[in-house]
């Protein structure tokens, strides 16, 4: 928290009335940055404050519930375990922002305490309202008769046959938990002899969590679910055979799950398939104990698991609230989001389909997930079925299991195309499935490329050679998010499709350094980590002072992910002191503090979380004018302002030099996202946040639906008439 110097009053907005309000001191040093892992638990707090959030249908609560629920898995696995790894080493070294790996780790675990407490009160909350609405979660005492034979008869059938009990005695040492491993232990005494020992039964992941129970007559508008370990727990004798269960409960561990590659391996993907066998048996992280675990069994687990009080967590409640996503059903769509029209772009429609005459006429812009991405997997069919299209390169970060992108590939080689596919293998997670699919394209025939070691390959690119006539034209597609089926659906992404030569010239040369190490040099219009995004950046920042300091409109406006770069950072902290006008949506983590009088206090920031995952990157300069403006710089990106994505991975950055393609993500996304009123977050100096409401006069702006309900500019065609674009009015940061 920043020190407060004094106070002072100023109007309320809402009220009119006088309020008192705090000084905050102008930071030096360390203290002008918020911590990068303190502010991502901030943003999963937002995440989970949905989950509270009474306008949205009650599965769409579930849903935020655990999805805040796997982000703190996964900050465990990979942030925080990189923090436990620093402080075994010994390392001291503060981060930007001042903090020790171990003060880092001990603000983490306070913080996170709170969240955890929250999210087991909020589960709580949610389950009585399911229970309310006749979806329910069922105690073993509430069962009938007729339920628990059939549940019996499915332990005996499909469970019992899968589980491995474990006695852990010396004969019998205790085993590997996998990671994310849910476990049951038991303290049981032998019927014979009398004798006391302890078990151990893992349940393995591909059992599911909730049970299904079979519908009975007299409850068929009811939906009923048992918890997995609940179940077992009814027929441990069965598993134990002559032993009486005394005591029993659950835990669950979390692994250390980062993969560090050496830059001197030789074989990229041999390399890969070791460390993932690795990350199978990363060291334990954190240990989720239910609290009616007996302290004996407690204290068995944490010892032969070898891990530290300052990781164990007891808690009160469901472990692995990340599993609650199997209740969201389909049954019941009266509890989900209502169903939208998903559009095609009306100009390719106009054009019988043909994507290369439409992209010929005019460059198009694709807002995902309003507008389809079939789009994407249609131009590059065309270009498959084409036997003009004579080349087809194309990058792949993340894709679904089963690809329709990797499958036209590997149908473009049948074709006689020459196909080259770079595969980032360091997209973390999807690490093994990139490998399997890499391999499948390999064997159809296509030229794999698995990019750098030092450097992840980030960048969303596509290229399409086609001969026309006598000429050779280059179609490319560029995009803000991943060549993924499923997370288009969910994901804020924005596609350019563009003929432009230079932009052509541009991307080839971009896929030239990463298949063949060649230096890209000069780009002509656009920029590319690790060598130019941070520069055009920070040229534009600087030229925004430059048009303040001579008493000429200067306006910034950014949206990202994620904003850590000191260097960028500090360049707004000048650009706000200097007397430009900033207003950046940060979804995720933001290490700037804004709002500071005297350091910062024209800098407003924002994050917006709903139905859909902003991840779009967008980076607007106003070049004299006020934004928005015809003359402003406008770029997309696969970047954000983050020092992996600016110094160690291969990214782009693509200006919008079409009039109508500039002025649907300038007019219409970045408008419509700033005026959001019903999802906004306001970022606070501290690194707090706090819900954005309505000023009194002010009408109610959801994002989200201004965009599932008005066409884009770009792609909608001469015939389809859509609503002006939403008249941007900066809001006070009071």
């Amino acid at each position: 928290m920043p020190p407060v110097k004094d106070k002072k009053t100023s109007k309320s907005p809402a009220t009119g009335e006088e309020v008192e309000k705090p000084v905050i001191e102008k930071p030096v040093g360390p203290k002008r940055f918020y911590n990068r892992e303190l502010s991502w638990l901030q943003f999963n707090r937002r995440v989970l404050e949905e989950a509270k959030n009474e306008s949205h249908p009650l599965l769409e609560r579930l849903r935020f519930l655990s999805i805040s629920a796997s982000n703190l898995d996964e900050f465990y696995m990979v942030r925080a375990a990189g923090i436990y790894g620093q402080i075994a080493a010994g390392v001291t070294t503060p981060t930007q922002d001042g903090l020790t790996p171990s003060e880092q780790l001990a603000a983490i675990n306070k913080f996170v305490a709170t969240i955890v407490a929250e999210k087991q009160a909020i589960w709580r909350t949610i389950r009585d309202e399911l229970d309310q609405a006749g979806l329910q979660i069922v105690e073993p005492e509430n069962l009938t008769d007729s339920e628990r034979r059939w549940l019996e008869n499915l332990f005996l059938t499909h469970i019992f046959p899968i589980l491995t009990p474990i006695a852990v005695d010396p004969a019998h040492p205790f085993p590997f938990i996998l990671n994310k491993g849910l476990t049951i232990a038991v303290i049981m005494q032998n019927q014979a002899d009398g004798r006391t020992m302890s078990g151990l039964i893992p349940i393995p992941g591909q059992l599911e969590r909730f049970i299904r129970l079979r519908a009975e007559e007299s409850s068929e508008n009811e939906l009923r679910f048992i918890q997995m370990e609940l179940l077992i727990g009814m027929f441990l004798d069965k598993l134990f055979m002559g032993f009486e269960i005394q005591s029993k409960g659950a835990f669950r561990v979390l692994r250390d799950s980062d993969i560090e590659m050496q830059e001197e391996a030789e074989d990229l993907v041999r390399s890969y398939e070791t460390l993932l066998k690795r990350r199978r048996r990363g060291h334990v992280i954190r240990l989720e104990l239910e609290n009616r675990m007996p302290e004996k069994l407690r204290r068995l687990v944490a010892e032969e698991l070898e891990v530290g009080e300052e990781a164990i967590f007891v808690k009160e409640g469901v472990l692995g609230l990340s599993d609650t996503s199997q209740l969201i059903v389909s049954d019941r769509p009266d509890l989900l989001f209502k169903p939208f029209n998903i559009r095609f772009p009306e100009r390719i429609r106009e054009y019988n389909g043909d994507c290369f005459a439409a992209i010929s006429k005019k460059d198009i812009v694709v807002h995902h997930p309003y507008e389809s991405f079939d789009v994407v997997v249609q131009f590059l069919r065309q270009a498959v079925n084409d036997p003009n299209v004579m080349a087809i390169k194309w990058t792949l970060y993340r894709t679904s299991r089963d690809s329709p992108i990797v499958n036209a590939l590997k149908e473009a080689v049948e074709a006689g195309k020459s196909v080259t596919a770079v595969v980032e293998l360091k997209a973390r997670f999807d690490e093994a499935a990139n490998i399997r699919w890499a391999r499948d394209l390999e064997n159809a025939g296509v030229h794999v490329v698995y990019g750098f070691i030092e450097l992840k390959t980030h960048a969303k690119l596509g290229v399409v050679v086609r001969r026309e006539g006598s000429e050779l034209a280059t179609y490319c597609h560029i995009g803000t998010g991943n060549y993924h089926p499923q997370t288009a659906k969910i994901y804020t992404d924005l596609s350019i499709f563009t003929r432009s030569p230079a932009v052509a010239r541009d991307v080839t040369r971009i896929l030239n350094f990463v298949t063949g190490y060649g230096n890209p040099g000069e780009l002509e219009v656009m920029s590319a980590s690790p060598l130019g995004i941070r520069q055009r950046i920070l040229t534009h920042i600087r030229d925004e002072i430059g048009y303040a300091k001579a008493g000429r409109p200067a306006a910034i406006w950014m949206k990202m992910n994620a904003l850590v770069d000191a260097q960028i950072i500090d360049a707004l902290y000048e650009a706000s002191a200097a007397g430009v006008e900033i207003d950046i949506i940060c979804r995720g983590v933001c290490c700037l503090r804004p709002g500071i009088p005297g350091f910062s206090d024209n800098i407003r920031v924002k994050s917006i979380i709903g139905r859909f995952l902003e991840h779009a990157r967008i980076y607007c300069f106003g070049q004299g004018e006020p934004l928005p403006s015809p003359k402003a710089a406008v770029y997309i990106s696969s970047a954000d302002m983050m020092p992996r994505n600016l110094d160690r991975r291969v990214e782009a950055m693509l200006p919008l030099l079409n009039p109508t393609v500039h002025e649907q993500v300038l007019n219409q996304i970045m408008v419509a996202n700033l005026m959001d009123n019903q999802q906004s977050w306001r970022i606070l100096p501290d690194g707090s946040s706090e819900r954005i409401r309505q000023a009194p006069g002010e009408a109610a702006f959801n994002a989200h639906k201004y965009f599932m309900t008005n066409p884009s500019l770009s792609g909608r065609g001469q015939a389809l008439k859509t609503s002006p674009p939403p008249k941007f009015r900066v809001r006070s940061a009071d």
